[in-house]
């Protein structure tokens, strides 16, 4: 059979292609994004350097790594959306920063980071007053907390686990996360964000919900949802939280 002959169709990722930088060391975001992907939406994955530890230091070290694994991912093909997949990271090195790097890395995808899908998360479902958990040391926290309140939002406590090793943070047990996360909670807080994509939490959205009357945004789902709707697609999931039923 010749090559004129062979029967082409659009491929398994025929609606878009979302393109995410990860840390070194990382193992539950592709997990929860594999979950999260609708039909025909291929998540595609490269890594940068880092260290096991995450501090204020090791983070910002690894910028210039995030442009060059952002090349990494199908260079022979365009992609829809670029994103770099850690909270604290885009937190700390700052999203100017992270964008220039995807920018260069991937010049024609749409960039995005971590942090910037959780702030239009937050303004989609209208929580300006939002509680904060995290499994982060202080340090990071603190910087957090400043980038949101710098963002417009008002942060009413914001609490870690003070973990340092990402390793250390895939290996919290949701039951404690649940629990965990209403304590952190305040009645005031129009939402609760728990920060990190390492943390497993996406199969607690709807429980935390439930429990707390109010909606819950996590990294991971915050991610997924925004490069969904950068690259166009409004599909709507079930048992993923108050956010993935808004277009």
């Amino acid at each position: 059979m010749s090559t004129n002959e062979i029967i082409f169709d659009e491929g398994r990722h025929h609606r878009a292609r979302l393109g995410f930088v990860l840390l070194a060391m990382e193992q539950t975001v592709e997990g929860d994004l594999f979950q999260l992907a609708p039909p025909g939406v291929g998540v595609h994955f490269a890594r940068a350097p880092m260290a096991n530890r995450i501090s204020v230091d090791t983070l910002s070290a690894m910028a210039t790594g995030i442009g060059d694994a952002a090349a990494q991912i199908l260079p022979d093909l365009d992609l829809d959306t670029i994103c770099y997949a850690c909270t604290s990271g885009s937190v700390v090195i700052g999203e100017e920063r992270v964008f220039a790097e995807l920018n260069r890395g991937a010049p024609g995808a749409q960039p995005t980071s971590l942090i910037t899908s959780v702030m239009q998360a937050l303004a989609t479902i209208n929580a300006q007053r939002i509680a904060v958990a995290t499994p982060y040391l202080d340090e990071v926290n603190a910087i957090e907390h400043r980038y949101l309140q710098d963002h417009g939002f008002t942060v009413t406590n914001i609490q870690g686990l003070r973990l340092e090793n990402d390793a250390d943070m895939a290996r919290v047990a949701p039951s404690h996360l649940i629990d965990f996360a209403k304590e952190v909670d305040r009645s005031d807080a129009e939402a609760l964000f728990i920060s990190c994509s390492a943390l497993r939490t996406l199969d607690i959205i709807d429980t935390l919900e439930s429990a707390l009357g109010k909606p819950v945004i996590t990294s991971n789902q915050a991610m997924m949802w925004h490069c969904l709707r950068l690259a166009g697609i409004s599909d709507q999931l079930e048992n993923r939280g108050a956010l993935f039923k808004v277009n």
